[in-house]
């Protein structure tokens, strides 16, 4: 199982819409309600970053000769302009608008957990049964096959 195959966007998304629904619900309580409601908006920012990722590693590794040097500029600019949001945002609506900031590294955390776990999981199981009832292939979400090596 590669990580790739674990990179799951819409159980990110319905992670993200329930931690930000529980977080503006604590906010809430003690009477900062958009410092949630801005920390929504730094996971969804996070998952913006994690899907363009996911689509430039796509466009660039299709390429018949990939250069690091596109992939790492890429990468930079699009971090870059994420964070440049992030921090307008926080600026403009001060200070509750530093949930966006908190957001944006909460999401990495996330992201993350919901990708490796799964897959040092995998790896300390061993192969699955879903695997070996597919006959050693198991079909990645992207239509991607991930073969099994195991001698069972």
């Amino acid at each position: 199982m590669f990580p790739s195959v674990a990179f799951r966007p819409v159980r990110l998304l319905v992670i993200s819409l329930g931690l930000t629904l529980a977080a503006t619900l604590i906010a809430g309580f003690i009477g900062h309600v958009m410092v949630g409601v801005f920390l929504g908006v730094g996971l969804l920012l996070g998952l913006l970053n994690a899907v363009l990722v996911r689509r430039s590693v796509e466009s660039i590794t299709a390429q018949a000769h990939p250069l690091k040097r596109s992939m790492a500029l890429n990468s930079a600019s699009r971090v870059a302009v994420i964070t440049i949001i992030a921090l307008i945002i926080a600026y403009l609506f001060r200070p509750a608008g530093l949930g966006v900031v908190f957001g944006l590294a909460f999401f990495q955390l996330l992201l993350v957990l919901s990708t490796a776990l799964p897959v040092w999981k995998k790896l300390r199981t061993g192969v699955d049964e879903s695997v070996e009832s597919a006959g050693g292939v198991l079909t990645g979400s992207e239509g991607t096959e991930v073969r099994s090596t195991s001698d069972d």
